[in-house]
């Protein structure tokens, strides 16, 4: 895939440049349910609501679920859908990274670091799709290919194109979907803001340029039990020098997270799903209920990053070896014990870490790599109803700031 790459620190002058079951009728889903169609999902249902609609008319990408399905109708076989399908969600994905590192026009007075508008434009494209009813024949199970063909390029899973030769360092990074939407649907992730801003970009460290990759995962339980971290990662990790997984956090803080455990708490994902079980990974039989990051703490914590103060996060939830109550453990697990929440707790940012770690240590990886949790990104006071503000723009751009900072001190910090 051809993508356009930013120069050494073209980040930083980005950044300061940057300163209900039915749908009804909008601009960014269809309007009804064709017959043999699939019901759209209760994410993509909050597409009808004020607030997403006006994130994609002030961003300008509320165009793009409209002009996915006048593609998607043109297709004539199944072969053309998937052309359409690849092409359209590598091309939105594209769109948002090069929007918030500043490249073309912003087409809308939406701040440019917003994650936003990626979120609520791939959702009108699967709604689009998962309505969609071709000429030709078609099963669930090509509509399903179709979809997970969407999902991963609209995401970046599958162009992390890390440079040949020698001399530059990798790093992966991921990042996540906006979650807890039915509390408040304005809500955005710092962690996918700032895997936008830093995708395919350079950073200079002590030691030389360092390149970073990166993608978006759904905030969705079936879709992690589906194996769409191991996928992605699987191919990368053996050929980065450092990884880390990102997530929104605690308020006002930064942790690096020391534990992560094998346990899910039910907490509801974005389709309104809870999950409470091991979490469910490949070859159970060997599965650890604790991995460990491997990311310098030590000199992370100690660094200047940025405005948040960071912690090394030793904070475990076991069940004791011999059984019990669940009890909280300040320096980490006892042996023998089983997991109850890693540091970064027990929702799916504690199970990307856990997987990816895991998937470290599988491979016999020596890489560093683990979870950093930023601060609640937060709206400014007495705002409730704008879905943007100065306060609310600033603090996601210091978070994306200090995040880069604590990738360069762990690549600086890691030889």
């Amino acid at each position: 895939m051809s993508r356009i790459r930013a120069r050494l620190d073209v980040l930083g002058v980005a950044l300061l440049a940057s300163a209900s079951l039915a749908l009804t009728v909008s601009p960014a889903a269809p309007a009804q349910r064709a017959d043999g169609a699939q019901p759209l999902t209760v994410e993509e249902q909050r597409l009808e609501r004020a607030v997403p609609q006006e994130i994609l008319r002030r961003s300008g990408f509320d165009g793009v679920a409209p002009d996915f399905g006048r593609a998607l109708a043109d297709a004539r076989s199944f072969g053309q859908a998937e052309r359409t399908v690849v092409r359209q969600g590598a091309a939105l994905w594209e769109r948002a990274v090069d929007r918030a590192q500043g490249r073309g026009p912003a087409r809308g007075d939406l701040s440019r670091d917003d994650d936003r508008p990626l979120y609520w434009a791939r959702l009108g494209m699967t709604a689009h799709l998962r309505q969609w009813e071709p000429s030709f024949g078609f099963d669930d199970a090509q509509r399903a290919r179709l979809l997970d063909r969407l999902e991963r390029t609209s995401r970046g899973q599958d162009s992390m194109d890390f440079p040949a030769g020698k001399g530059v360092e990798r790093i992966v990074m991921t990042g996540f979907d906006p979650f807890t939407l039915d509390r408040d649907i304005r809500i955005s992730n710092p962690s996918g803001a700032t895997a936008l801003a830093l995708d395919g970009t350079w950073i200079r460290t002590a030691d030389g340029p360092a390149r970073i990759e990166t993608a978006v995962f759904p905030v969705r339980w079936q879709d992690f039990a589906d194996g769409t971290v191991e996928r992605t990662l699987r191919p990368r990790l053996p050929e980065a020098d450092l990884f880390t997984t990102v997530s929104q956090g605690r308020v006002g803080r930064v942790d690096i997270e020391r534990f992560n455990g094998a346990w899910r708490g039910g907490f509801p994902d974005n389709d309104n799903v809870s999950r409470t079980e091991t979490v469910p990974v490949g070859d159970p039989a060997t599965q650890p209920q604790w991995t460990t990051t491997t990311l310098p703490y030590a000199a992370v914590t100690a660094a200047d990053t940025g405005r948040f103060p960071v912690y090394d996060n030793t904070s475990v939830t076991e069940v004791p070896a011999g059984g019990g109550a669940a009890v909280v453990r300040p320096d980490g697990p006892t042996p023998g014990s089983s997991a109850r929440a890693g540091g970064g707790g027990n929702y799916l940012s504690n199970e990307i870490a856990y997987r990816a770690t895991l998937l470290r240590d599988r491979l016999g990886l020596t890489i560093p790599g683990g979870h950093v949790h930023t601060p609640v990104l937060q709206f400014g006071a007495g705002n409730t109803t704008e879905v943007t503000d100065p306060a609310f723009v600033r603090n996601r751009l210091d978070i994306i700031a200090q995040v880069r900072a604590i990738i360069r001190v762990s690549a600086e910090s890691t030889d």
